[in-house]
Parts: structure tokens; C-alpha cells; sequence
């Protein structure tokens, strides 16, 4: 009996019929002329009604064609009760639901547009050197030059290399593609590994590396978490002088096995620093040949297997990037 419509519509039948039988017994009318005015009367009151409902559904419906075609945000509730205002409010909710997936689609193709001109610039550049280069070889003679040119056509080479097989790691993280596999692993094994790669560059520039490991075990998936850790640490690497010093510290307590990474370069400018995370961002301090996906690519990773990472500065100068995996039973 809460829908006003109805309960209207019930009240002034009853009522009808109460005249009707009234005027039949007190006023000696047949009754079938009674009959046919209350019935007369009924068919008329149900006809306003029905074009009372049917205009406040048209208003709806004009609301909602405003509302597909961007002129309203929302529909705008002008019923009390009964079944247009439930109706009303679930196209209500139903239309606000769309305007914030068009919302949200459109902030996606504007981001997916800038990601493209940033990819796009990423690979042209060494694409373009890689041409100068070959031009070069093709007129150069001298052993020795030839010899270095070659290197650096190899350095072109690998740097295309990573950034496509990153940005592929990235997009299949984001369709949600990669099943991690976690399961225990020794921290300091682990951060071994992760700088590895990084072993004959470290050398090249003269950088001391320091692992410190309190011999603890984490439950990650290994490689994605070396890769991790290995972006980390290269982004240390290009961001300090030749001859500095480099620490990863692990320890693990009741709640979380935490991993510091620090280095002795020249750290993160305060207006960067919200944004280090962030895909294809490069600080005021980034080298020349940085693309900004390194560290995004980390934070995924980290992110993905409810772990976090956060950077800052050291109070004495340089990076420091903590990193923690929380446990799931205590």
C-alpha cells in the first residue's frame, strides 16, 4: 500500500461506488443508470490517471535521451512514490553508472593517445640512431672506428630490445594476464640475482655495491621480483657519479620482510618525487636516454603481489627506495 498510484486509484473507485450506491438507495435512481455513471466516472478517473502517469514517464524518457547525449549528467527524481519512482531511481543509478564509464573511457583513450606518441618517440629514437649508424658503417674503412660503431649499433640494439619487452610485460599486467607464482625464497639469493645483470656496468663505472641480508626467506614470485628489483637498482645506477657506492638491505620482521635499496647519487627534486612511479615520467635529473617506464614497471610488479614501494631521499643525499612484502598469516 506504499505506491500513491495505486492506492489513489483504489480510494476513488471505492468512493465512486459509495455515490453510486447512495444515489441508488436514497434518490430511488435505477440501478443500472448508476451503474453505468460510476462506471462512466471509474473509466474517466483511470484515464487522467494513465495520462498522468504517461507524461511523467515521456518526461523521463525525453531526461534520459538528454542524459545519452551528454546535455545532463543525471536524471533529475520528480516522482514520490510507486513503481515510476523505483524506476526512476534504478535508470537514475543506471545512467550514472554510464556517465562514469564514458568518464573513464575517455580519460583511457586520452592516456592510451599519449602513451602511443610516448612509445612511438621511445622507439624512434634509437631506431634513428640505429640508421645513422648503419649509414656510417657502410662508408667507414678504419678497423677501430668500424669496431666502435658496432658497439654502438649493439647498445642501440639491446636498449629497443628492453623497451619493447617492457612495455609488453606492462600491457599484459594491465590486461591482467600474468599469473605470479609465488613461493618461498631466500632474500639475499634473490638480490643477488636481481643485480646480476648489472654486474659489468657496475664495474665499468667503479660503483660499490653492498648486500646486507639477515638470511630471511619471502614468499614472491622470483623472477618478476628480481625484475623488480633489478629496474630499481638500474635506476640507481644511471642516477649516480662513477666511483659511489650502492646498499640493499633486507630484513624481515612479524609483518613484512622489507627491502631498502639506497644509493649515494643525487637523490629525487621535491616536485618529482610524486610522480617517480608514474609511466613514462622523467625527472628534471634524468639521463638523456631515459624513457620513465622502469620504475612503473616495478611498482606493478610489487603492487601486483600485494607488496609496496615508496621513494625518497636520504637525509645525508641520495635515493632510497623501501620496499615491503607483507606476510599473510602472523
Amino acid at each position: 500500500m506504499r505506491n500513491r498510484a495505486y492506492l489513489t486509484e483504489i480510494i476513488t473507485d471505492i468512493v465512486l461506488i459509495a455515490a453510486g450506491t447512495l444515489l441508488c438507495r436514497f434518490l430511488s435512481v435505477p440501478g443500472w443508470a448508476v451503474t453505468l455513471g460510476c462506471g462512466a466516472l471509474m473509466l474517466l478517473a483511470h484515464v487522467l490517471f494513465l495520462q498522468r502517469r504517461y507524461r511523467a514517464i515521456a518526461r523521463m524518457a525525453e531526461q534520459i535521451d538528454r542524459v545519452l547525449h551528454g546535455q545532463e549528467k543525471a536524471l533529475v527524481s520528480d516522482s514520490d512514490e510507486g513503481e515510476l519512482a523505483i524506476l526512476q531511481s534504478e535508470l537514475r543509478k543506471m545512467t550514472l553508472r554510464l556517465s562514469e564509464q564514458a568518464d573513464s573511457l575517455r580519460q583511457e583513450k586520452h592516456l592510451l593517445a599519449d602513451a602511443m606518441a610516448d612509445i612511438s618517440h621511445q622507439l624512434r629514437t634509437p631506431l634513428t640512431s640505429m640508421t645513422l649508424v648503419t649509414q656510417m658503417l657502410g662508408r667507414e674503412t678504419e678497423p677501430d672506428r668500424r669496431a666502435a660503431l658496432l658497439r654502438d649499433l649493439r647498445l642501440q640494439q639491446e636498449k629497443m630490445s628492453w623497451l619493447v619487452e617492457t612495455l609488453l610485460k606492462m600491457s599484459r599486467l594491465d590486461a591482467g594476464t600474468v599469473t605470479f607464482e609465488p613461493r618461498d625464497t631466500p632474500v639475499r639469493g634473490l638480490l643477488m640475482k636481481a643485480v646480476e645483470p648489472l654486474a659489468v656496468s657496475f664495474e665499468l663505472r667503479g660503483i660499490r655495491l653492498v648486500i646486507q641480508s639477515d638470511g630471511s626467506t619471502v614468499c614472491v614470485d622470483p623472477a618478476w621480483t628480481q625484475e623488480a628489483v633489478g629496474n630499481i637498482v638500474k635506476n640507481c645506477m644511471e642516477h649516480m657519479k662513477n666511483g659511489g657506492s650502492l646498499r640493499l638491505t633486507a630484513q624481515t620482521t612479524a609483518l613484512y620482510t622489507q627491502i631498502v635499496i639506497e644509493d649515494s647519487g643525487e637523490g629525487f627534486a621535491a616536485e618529482d618525487l610524486p610522480h617517480v612511479f608514474e609511466r613514462f615520467y622523467r625527472g628534471g635529473n634524468a639521463a638523456p636516454d631515459s624513457i620513465g617506464i622502469g620504475l612503473a614497471l616495478a611498482r606493478m610488479v610489487i603492487t601486483g603481489q600485494d607488496g609496496t614501494v615508496t621513494a625518497g631521499n636520504r637525509p645525508q643525499g641520495g635515493a632510497h627506495f623501501e620496499i615491503r612484502f607483507y606476510k599473510s598469516t602472523l
